[in-house]
């Protein structure tokens, strides 16, 4: 299959629902946890009672964190414009080259259309540092291989 530019919507498309999925579970949980930190009794075993709601709260702590992430996830994705193809590889590039075919955008997996295959990465991941900036026949080494920049859309 012939991969081009016209695929970048529904690319950014994937991503967007990958994030306000993302931010959806994220935010269930966190009402979970407020429901059961509001239902938690005090019980006569004082300690053990304290020690659960202590460790609630920290589930909750963690989940907070997760959820500020998928919002600058989603933030992240609103100052992607689609534009025409670029000389040079940034945020909404879609790039073609020996090993893979990637969307610069967030970390969304895999992105499947009939037997293409394209990997949704943020541009901090390791191969998105490699690939930022860089134009069509640029060549560098990641994970021990040698990749070529085919095209960039």
């Amino acid at each position: 299959m012939e991969i081009s530019a016209a695929i970048k919507d529904e690319l950014r498309r994937f991503c967007e629902s990958f994030a306000e999925d993302r931010i959806g579970r994220i935010q269930n949980n966190i009402k979970s946890i407020n429901d059961s930190l509001k239902s938690e009794t005090k019980s006569s075993a004082g300690d053990k009672h304290e020690t659960g709601r202590a460790m609630i709260q920290l589930e909750r702590e963690k989940l907070g964190h997760q959820l500020y992430e998928a919002e600058k996830m989603r933030q992240a994705l609103a100052g992607i414009t689609i534009l025409p193809s670029h000389a040079n590889i940034g945020q909404g590039s879609l790039v073609i080259t020996t090993e893979g075919v990637y969307y610069i955008s967030i970390s969304a997996g895999a992105f499947k259309k009939g037997p293409a295959q394209i990997y949704c990465i943020s541009s901090l991941s390791p191969i998105g540092k490699k690939l930022l900036g860089k134009s069509k026949g640029h060549c560098f080494d990641f994970n021990q291989k040698t990749i070529c920049i085919k095209k960039v859309l």
